[in-house]
């Protein structure tokens, strides 16, 4: 009895010893001892891993590159204010921040149009009348592949409608709308801040243009914020169609304006938003330093006056006509400058005689 319970025991001992021995004999050896101040060797691979391993050394390292192509609409007008529509590429020049840039592309199609009509409410009475009787005239230079949202403006921006396709529909909402009028106060000039200005020379910011006065200081209408909010709205449209911001008024801004100048350019030009100003009841002493003139010089667009119901019209076909019309540069940047953002443009054309209108520059996205 006592030599069977031996034999049990050794029989117990030989069962848990042998799979043990042949774990140990599946495990990898033990890394040999390091001297002092020596690095370990690397843990040994797998198979899979070294085949992983020898897959990304064979597979050639990717290329990130990023390209920005920039359009610019143009005008080119003879000395008679006529457009030129028969250029081609050859006849322009393009400069950005005074390097010469290669032109890759240039088209004059007609292009679809997304317009915003921002018309003053807070007009003196005779261009108040003038403005009322001709305004369904607007609705004309309109086509079916357009759009057009109706604005009033005085001391805050209302937005009358929404995008408007239909040009019987425009022309309708536009015989609804009623601009109330009221007089203006006349300015003090010895009251008056100095003139802001848009950038400062050799700045990185927007380009200087002559000073414009502000005038008025009634606190009852802000041409900046209803521009400001009108290129917001445009930045939602196509990126191909033409978007304009078709603006009537006096020019005359109240000095409570939540958006400065600068940064009422600098939202248009993000939009890609050109200002087409039609200046009403403007004295002539002050046509040439209106806000209205500057809107449209930084953006691209252009600046017409009115002293009659008659010459409204006229002006609302124009711009209409100009816009779609225009010419279309494209050229790819290279920006080796990785914090500057805004960027100048100026367009040339070799032809003498010729004047050319396009928006002065653009904000790019920071380079990573």
């Amino acid at each position: 009895m006592k030599s069977l319970r031996q034999t049990l025991a050794l029989a117990t001992v030989i069962a848990l010893v042998l799979p043990l021995s042949g774990l140990a004999q599946q495990l990898p050896p033990p890394p040999p001892p390091t001297q002092p101040g020596q690095l370990a060797p690397p843990p040994a691979q797998t198979q899979t891993q070294a085949q992983q391993s020898q897959a990304l050394q064979q597979k050639p390292p990717s290329i990130v590159s990023r390209s920005e192509e920039v359009l610019v609409p143009v005008t080119v007008k003879s000395q008679n204010g006529d457009m030129v529509t028969s250029l081609r590429k050859e006849d322009f020049r393009i400069f950005e921040d005074n390097v010469e840039q290669r032109i890759t592309n240039l088209k004059s199609d007609p292009v679809p149009i997304s317009a915003v009509i921002l018309l003053d409410d807070s007009l003196k009475k005779k261009p108040q009348d003038q403005l009322q009787a001709s305004i369904r005239a607007i609705a004309g230079g309109f086509g079916v592949k357009d759009e057009a949202a109706i604005f009033r403006f005085d001391q805050f921006p209302q937005q009358l409608t929404d995008f408007i396709s239909d040009p019987d529909e425009l022309l309708t909402r536009l015989g609804r709308v009623q601009v109330s009028g009221g007089e203006v106060a006349k300015p003090d000039y010895s009251a008056t801040a100095p003139a802001p200005q848009i950038g400062a020379p050799g700045g990185t910011g927007l380009p200087a243009n002559p000073p414009v006065q502000l005038w008025g200081g009634n606190g009852i209408k802000s041409i900046n914020d209803a521009v400001y909010a009108a290129a917001q709205l445009l930045r939602t449209r196509a990126h191909d169609n033409r978007k304009i911001i078709f603006l009537v008024s006096d020019g005359v801004d109240s000095r409570g304006s939540k958006y400065s100048l600068e940064d009422t350019v600098r939202m248009a030009l993000q939009a890609e938003a050109a200002v087409y100003s039609i200046g009403v009841g403007v004295p002539v002493a002050d046509k040439f330093h209106t806000v209205l003139r500057t809107f449209a010089t930084q953006t691209g667009g252009d600046i017409f006056f009115a002293s009659s119901s008659a010459d409204l019209e006229r002006s609302y076909s124009r711009i209409a006509d100009q816009a779609r019309n225009q010419y279309t540069l494209s050229y790819q940047p290279d920006h080796k400058d990785r914090v500057v953002t805004y960027h100048r443009i100026e367009v040339r054309v070799k032809l003498q005689n010729l004047s050319v209108e396009a928006r002065q520059g653009y904000f790019s996205a920071p380079s990573p």
